[in-house]
């Protein structure tokens, strides 16, 4: 395991393994122990989009495994790939630092990292994959039922990046997800035929939300308008009516289901405040998390 881009790049078995390395370095600090397997090491961490959960989480991850993270903001050097190729740009940090972690916009400026980084290289988000996101979601399930294995996900919002790396850890990991989206807003075709290749009929979507969360443990909303869609703001609030997780939505589900956002929210509009805050909300724990899936990632990488 080189580099970590995508959920769909990693076995069950590299999952699983990653989780109990998680947890147990979780524990480990939590009971104010230390683990500096990454002493005298660096992470370069490119950034193209604002962030504060991961910014933060690296840099502290890093920091506690005895490490240095560079933040590297697009103005600091022209921009990700437009002052000097991104292949160039790899093969020079390799030269400096122990790995690569990139939050950018583009997906193929990750996958061309990795391509010519000789050092690992961390998809920390990309327009088509959240890979940390759902792992750190997948250790809070864990935590929460004891177990992932027949556990289902009720997804009620856009059919993005988000989505698309819960489907797969889903499947590789033995749970149940259905989507509810506006029309035109669904999960790609081709990622919800190759996620039920891997495990049959584990991801289906439709566009009524009051059937998706029947029977749900877990119901998850995210942003319906991410970063680099500001013009699409209007228009998207009014095409996502209905798709609002409120009370009577989570009654729906039993109302025991643990609700789920992987921030930033917008209450108001994706989520009500009153679900947002509630006793089912497992939110904070699950941001926390990645912090603590990726101190595991770091080390299965770098040490």
């Amino acid at each position: 395991m080189k580099d970590f881009l995508t959920i769909n790049d990693c076995t069950t078995e590299e999952l699983k393994e990653l989780l109990s390395l998680s947890s147990e370095l979780k524990k480990t600090y939590k009971a104010g122990g230390r683990d500096l397997c990454l002493a005298g090491k660096s992470l370069a961490m490119l950034f193209e989009k604002f962030s504060l959960r991961t910014r933060a989480s690296f840099h502290v991850a890093m920091t506690q495994l005895g490490g240095n993270g560079i933040y590297i903001k697009p103005e600091d050097i022209g921009g990700i790939g437009k002052r000097e190729p991104v292949r160039d740009m790899a093969r020079v940090l390799s030269r400096y630092v122990d790995g690569i972690m990139a939050r950018t916009f583009d997906h193929k400026i990750v996958t061309e990292l990795a391509k010519y980084a000789s050092v690992p290289v961390i998809n920390a988000l990309s327009d088509w994959s959240h890979p940390c996101q759902a792992m750190a979601d997948m250790l809070t399930i864990s935590e929460y039922f004891g177990q992932l294995e027949g556990v289902k996900i009720a997804f009620i919002g856009d059919g993005n990046n988000v989505t698309r790396s819960l489907a797969f850890a889903c499947a590789k990991l033995g749970m149940k997800m259905v989507i509810a989206a506006p029309a035109g807003y669904e999960l790609d075709a081709e990622t919800i035929e190759t996620v039920n290749k891997i495990s049959a009929d584990s991801i289906y979507q439709i566009n009524e939300p009051a059937q998706a969360v029947v029977g749900a443990d877990i119901i998850y909303t995210d942003t319906w308008v991410s970063m680099g869609q500001e013009e699409e703001k209007e228009k998207r609030i009014k095409d996502f009516e209905g798709f609002q997780v409120d009370t009577e939505l989570v009654k729906l589900a039993g109302g025991s289901a643990k609700i789920m956002h992987d921030l930033p929210a917008y209450r108001g509009n994706e989520i009500t405040d009153g679900v947002f805050e509630s006793e089912n909300s497992i939110i904070f724990d699950q941001t926390e998390n990645r912090l603590h899936f990726q101190r595991a990632l770091l080390k299965k990488l770098m040490s």
